[in-house]
């Protein structure tokens, strides 16, 4: 199976279990012999819910099989300055403050912070207090959640 397929079969199985647990699943990787599960919740997720998530998904991908030979299992949190990449990240993240950075400066502007308050056709809606940013997302060198202390 490629690694592309090995990632929706996954996010399938994975989906139900996350619901059941509380969390959502925000991304799933294939690579090298790793398949990695990053998963969020409102408030964060610890070790222990990636522990739980583990060990419940474990058993599923097991039985499918979907995996040929050995593996390794991770999961774990997005990570604070996770770019967002896929659509259900983006989708997933509406209303959570954010941070652009363009490729080339937009009307002078090479960067700019903001609340995500839209997505849809690949492109970015942010709210930056005056007006809202449309920012397709190939034009952007990334967008990330804002880590606000």
């Amino acid at each position: 199976m490629a690694g592309n397929k090995i990632e929706e079969t996954a996010l399938a199985l994975g989906e139900a279990i996350a619901e059941e647990l509380g969390i959502y699943i925000v991304d799933v990787s294939y690579s090298g012999g790793v398949l990695c599960y990053y998963i969020d919740k409102g408030g964060g997720v610890g070790i222990d819910d990636c522990e739980r998530f583990s060990r419940a998904v474990e058993p599923a991908l097991d039985s499918e099989d979907i995996i040929p030979g050995e593996y390794s299992l991770d999961v774990s949190s997005p990570g604070v300055d996770r770019k967002l990449k896929k659509d259900r990240e983006f989708l997933y993240y509406i209303g959570r403050e954010v941070e652009v950075k363009f490729f080339a400066a937009r009307n002078g502007v090479k960067e700019l912070d903001g609340v995500l308050s839209d997505y849809h056709d690949k492109t970015a809606f942010i709210d930056t207090g005056n007006e809202t940013v449309e920012i397709p997302v190939k034009q952007a060198a990334y967008i990330r959640l804002k880590f606000v202390f």
